[in-house]
């Protein structure tokens, strides 16, 4: 077994590779960009090391400065976590040939399933179900509508190397091809420096289901079941919960043994997943991710098993312990992505502070985070703050108490999906297991995810600024939670209520954020300008795009909030821009 593992990653996956690494008796090793000095993770190893800029390019992508830190600190090993180089072919080769134990696949087996059509390819020939579309990349545009035209529309443009929803475009008719194409070429290159792009089918509402498996290196293989991830925004999960609601055990049995079969057929040892798309009874291959999930928490509650674990096992050359027929799925468990961003606002990223933060506790809940009070979530990397984890015996028990435990969670000023879940799991969509897909791309329903807090309603004319204050009030000897809607100067002149202070929140200025119906079309995030799609003079329709802001590794679209003419453009491309800050005048 290792005595030292240095762990190549950041947030709250650092922090669970650490735990793992302290119950088994290893030391562990943390890096960390120059902005990440004061971050949880770096406190929750034994060691650290500064490797760069918080450009991740500069630190956490440089495989040259994770060597180099691995030589300083004597690490016999790395764990990659997930995101980065998790999957990085070039990082695994070199960690071998240093001498330095990669803790996860080899890297032939990264080559073939981290290129989407590779994988495509050698499942079709070991006689796996896929996808209908093209096994290899379209060279061009043109190439690219052949295969979209044997695929059959819809069809959605993929990245040879994506994964997490970057390089995912989907086009509805040939007209909509030439900008999925170029988009999807555009998120590879920048996310994973691969500008290739296939096209198979766009399954309009399927259910994603994928399948957890271990492999050693002595050729056993298993698998843990299954997970349904179906609740996603952009092609990003969001929510995620095992077993799955629509899988019975015939099902279970059948796409058990299509992901062990995938997994041998590359040679492949450690954990990994095999993730497919479920319609009706049948089950069609889509990707395998050679890491671990985000997600796996979920499998880890319903079968006891530390996957994390059990991959520094296998990488120190041991045989797994478990057999098929030991494992057991026991329950129901769901996992929350507790994302800065605002759902209201298409789910827009909200970088920003955490001054209070409190998490849920109790029976059957677990909290997987990488920030604390006095944290600074930066738009540099990955909007997930925390993942909350909840199990119970049934889903509808599960549902209960993961909606208990995101009442008790505070975090604030950060703007998080908190609100967002404590809607959709109150849905009839969510209580009979559908994939809620029209809610998550219905703007109007979003907007009711709205933080109670910010439904100040907007001052009339020549009212003043309004704000609002909550107070306890006890009455006959009962205790009320009440809140005051008011001006801020009525408020100055009453005071605070007997019994504690009470907590003012502005509203935002009318016509702001896009929201009003003032001229000015303001940023909802914080970012760079990506594309700029408008000149003064043009004139614009409600929802006609404006501009593309990247931030926290996402293009943005920001739409025109009314009719009208740009009378002005305050940005240009490339320009970094605040929350706030306004981007164009609408009249």
């Amino acid at each position: 077994m290792f005595s030292k593992i240095l762990i190549a990653n950041r947030g709250e996956i650092a922090i669970r590779v650490a735990r793992a690494c302290k119950e088994m008796g290893i030391t562990s090793v943390a890096v960390y960009s120059e902005a990440d000095r004061d971050a949880p993770h770096v406190k929750a190893c034994d060691e650290a090391f500064l490797i760069g800029p918080a450009l991740p390019a500069e630190s956490y992508l440089s495989i040259e400065k994770i060597l180099q830190a691995c030589r300083d600190s004597g690490a016999e090993a790395v764990h990659p976590g997930y995101g980065f180089l998790a999957e990085n072919s070039d990082f695994a080769r070199a960690l071998d040939d240093a001498g330095i134990t990669f803790i996860g696949p080899p890297a032939s087996a990264i080559d073939a399933m981290g290129s989407k059509t590779m994988a495509r390819e050698v499942m079709e020939k070991a006689g796996v179900p896929i996808v209908p579309g093209a096994t290899a990349p379209a060279k061009d545009l043109e190439e690219a509508r052949k295969q979209a035209e044997s695929a059959g529309y819809p069809v959605a443009c993929k990245a040879v190397g994506g994964g997490g929803g970057k390089g995912f475009r989907v086009a509805m008719t040939p007209d909509d091809l030439a900008e999925a194409f170029e988009g999807s070429a555009r998120e590879g290159e920048k996310f994973f420096s691969d500008d290739r792009v296939y096209v198979e089918r766009y399954l309009e509402d399927p259910r994603h289901v994928e399948v957890q498996v271990l492999a050693d290196k002595h050729g056993n293989v298993i698998h843990l079941g299954e997970r349904d991830c179906s609740i996603q925004r952009r092609h990003q999960k969001v929510i995620e919960e095992a077993p799955g609601p629509h899988v019975d055990e015939e099902m279970r049995d059948r796409i058990g043994r299509i992901a062990t079969e995938a997994a041998k057929a590359v040679g492949y040892y450690s954990a990994g997943t095999i993730e497919g798309m479920q319609v009706g009874d049948e089950y069609f291959f889509l990707e395998m991710n050679t890491r671990v999930q985000v997600e796996h928490c979920v499998t880890e509650m319903i079968t006891g098993v530390d996957i994390v674990r059990e991959q520094i096992k296998i990488a120190s050359g041991e045989e797994l312990a478990l057999k098929q027929d030991d494992v057991v799925i026991d329950g129901w468990a769901i996992e929350c992505r507790i994302n800065a961003e605002k759902a209201d606002k298409n789910f827009a990223p909200a970088p920003g502070p955490i001054d209070i933060y409190s998490e849920p506790s109790g029976p059957g809940v677990r909290v997987d985070s990488g920030v604390k009070a006095g944290s600074e979530v930066t738009p540099m990397y990955d909007p997930m703050v925390a993942k909350l984890i909840v199990w119970d015996e049934s889903r509808e028990a599960a549902t209960r108490r993961m909606l208990r435990a995101l009442d008790e969670y505070e975090i604030a000023p950060l703007s998080t999906l908190i609100p967002f879940h404590k809607t959709i799991l109150r849905t009839e969509q969510w209580e009979r297991g559908e994939t809620c897909r029209d809610l998550m791309e219905d703007r109007k329903w979003l907007k009711t995810t709205a933080p109670e807090e910010s439904a100040i309603p907007e001052a009339a004319e020549g009212e003043g600024e309004k704000v609002a204050r909550n107070y306890l009030v006890e009455v006959s000897g009962k205790r009320f939670d009440v809140k005051v809607i008011g001006e801020a100067s009525g408020f100055a002149a009453a005071g605070p209520a007997a019994g504690r202070a009470p907590k003012a929140k502005r509203e935002r200025k009318a016509g702001k954020g896009g929201g009003g119906g003032g001229p000015v079309l303001d940023s909802p995030l914080q970012g760079s300008i990506f594309k700029l799609e408008v000149t003064e003079g043009a004139e614009v329709k409600e929802g006609d795009l404006i501009c593309v802001i990247e931030a926290m590794k996402m293009e943005n679209e920001i739409t025109a909030h009314k009719d009208g003419k740009i009378t002005k453009v305050s940005i240009s491309v490339g320009d970094a821009v605040a929350s706030g800050d306004p981007l164009v005048t609408i009249e």
